[in-house]
């Protein structure tokens, strides 16, 4: 699937849910989807500046493609975490850095955060872009 494929089916599955309680539930259970991180990646270089909870965010590259992992201390940002690597991971460097997270807005997720989550959401996001300007750069040399 592609990254616009993906955030069409989850703003599918979000607008089916009216009230913010189950969305908050659903982004809940997505959390608890998470392959597991591992404890020898729990390590401050991991660790996402600006978020309230603490995120840890690691990434490689496979068959040409970015594979992100993730996890939070916190059950609602580790949802989040889910999500952003729903979308994004698998998926080229480029296809990664010229991405448009529409998905964000149209499920209403921003306005939904506190300002703290909203920032550590925006934390979250350029640092796996960061990733993968980073691999797009050595794939070119």
């Amino acid at each position: 699937m592609t990254i616009n494929e993906i955030q069409d089916s989850i703003i599918e599955d979000f607008s089916s849910l009216e009230d913010w309680m189950d969305r908050y539930a659903m982004l809940i259970e997505q959390g608890n989807s998470l392959e597991p991180f591992p404890e020898s990646e729990r390590t401050d270089q991991n660790l996402i500046d600006g978020c309230q909870s603490r995120v840890w965010f690691t990434a490689h590259m496979q068959d040409d493609k970015v594979i992100y992992q993730g996890d939070s201390d916190a059950i609602l940002v580790k949802g989040i975490v889910a999500l952003l690597i729903q979308v994004l991971s698998g998926h080229t460097p480029k296809e990664i850095v010229d991405a448009d997270l529409y998905f964000i807005d149209d499920i209403q997720l921003r306005e939904h955060l506190s300002p703290t989550r909203s920032n550590g959401l925006n934390a979250m996001l350029q640092q796996m872009r960061l990733f993968a300007l980073t691999y797009l750069a050595v794939s070119e040399h």
